[in-house]
């Protein structure tokens, strides 16, 4: 069979220094032959093996780790325009009719980048707003094609998008962020949320941890519950729609408590929200015997450096033995970590420490991640970043 033709005719070839011998989308550049002349960052490429075998297309980005992102290994297949309304289509599907998610949320993860083969893309719905946020050049340079496959699937949505500043920068690309959309509201559950895309953390909710904040329910009647880095009091406001008698929402971010606040109101569901630093603020607690029956620990991202992995484990290790010490006997704890370069295992082992230094026996009964909508390659470890460890601590 011929193979389909490119999108701009006959793509530029680069070449790997050894056999292909992964289906990972990622190709570094320790791997790659310096191709002359150098395509622009975000080209797409054919890629080829040292052997001249065919591997697959893609996007080639010479000032990037991240050399080329593979997007497709069928030479029969064409990166083009069909390529991408293809792709954002099946996921589309999955999220709308396989996992029938709009009976429970209009809040979700739409697209999520190699998960769905759209390696350096993320798509959030909120609503009838769609967040972009854009991790390769690549994904930038097709910004236009990318909004219209979206637009044939929500024909009335309005689109933000933006990138981290250090992803532009390694990507060498400028995203132009436009002035953020006003805030909209979404249901999750039968609770409502303000969502203020452009704001604070991310495309302006965590939809990852959808799963995560109804089952916390079963473990929240009628307890004393403690919602530690609340952010925007998904996990507060759960607890206290299943019944909890009081709940105690702590965030260091003035201007993120300011939307907590106003999502308990919005849900007319009594909270005490407390701007401190945890550190402190839980030292002080035990010293006063507070004890709560359910303690949720969900803290920001630690860090995105491999190098400083362990120096993130260690500040995981001194907050859950804080947290540790203010859950009553027989009480739940819920520990979570965002950070994809600490491992499930290396999480679980802190866990451990933790308990061991806090002088606490915990009792594991699930360890979850996130939703389906944020689903991961077997090939592709790293994009099963999320842990949500429910313990009974004694």
């Amino acid at each position: 069979m011929s193979r389909a033709a490119p999108m701009d005719g006959q793509l530029p070839r680069v070449l790997l220094k050894t056999e292909r011998r992964s289906h990972h989308p990622w190709i570094f550049q320790k791997m790659v032959e310096k191709p002359d002349p150098k395509p622009r960052p975000g080209s797409l490429v054919e890629i080829e093996d040292r052997t001249g075998a065919f591997v697959g297309r893609g996007f080639y980005n010479g000032h990037s780790r991240i050399a080329l992102r593979v997007l497709t290994e069928n030479p029969d297949e064409a990166v083009d325009a069909a390529f991408f309304e293809r792709r954002i289509a099946r996921a589309v599907g999955l999220r709308r009719e396989l996992l029938g998610l709009d009976k429970v949320t209009d809040g979700y993860r739409l697209v999520h980048s190699e998960g769905d083969e759209l390696s350096g893309l993320v798509v959030d719905r909120f609503a009838d707003t769609l967040v972009i946020e854009y991790f390769a050049a690549g994904m930038w340079k097709l910004r236009d094609l990318i909004r219209r496959a979206l637009a044939t699937h929500f024909p009335d949505s309005r689109f933000y998008w933006f990138a981290e500043e250090h992803v532009a920068k390694q990507e060498s690309f400028d995203c132009s962020i436009p002035t953020p959309p006003p805030a909209t509201t979404i249901v999750e559950h039968g609770l409502r949320y303000k969502v203020a895309p452009g704001l604070k953390h991310k495309t302006g909710f965590f939809a990852d941890q959808r799963d995560n904040r109804l089952r916390l329910r079963d473990f929240s009647a009628d307890a004393r519950v403690l919602d530690l880095c609340c952010n925007s009091a998904g996990f507060a406001l759960n607890a206290k729609a299943a019944g909890a008698r009081e709940v105690v929402a702590v965030d260091l971010d003035e201007e993120v408590l300011a939307i907590a606040e106003g999502n308990a109101r919005l849900n007319k569901l009594p909270v005490r929200f407390v701007r401190a630093d945890i550190f402190p603020w839980l030292r002080d607690a035990a010293l006063n015997g507070e004890q709560f029956d359910t303690v949720i620990l969900d803290p920001a991202k630690m860090t995105r450096d491999r190098e400083q992995v362990i120096p993130a484990l260690k500040k995981y290790l001194d907050m859950n033995k804080l947290a540790l010490g203010v859950v009553k006997p027989g009480g739940i704890l819920l520990s979570c970590s965002c950070t994809g370069l600490v491992s499930e295992e290396q999480f679980l082992d802190m866990l451990r420490r933790a308990a061991f230094y806090a002088g606490r026996t915990i009792q594991v009964l699930e360890v979850r991640g996130a939703g389906a909508d944020h689903p991961w390659l077997a090939q592709v470890p790293e994009s099963r970043y999320l842990k949500a460890v429910f313990c009974r601590v004694w």
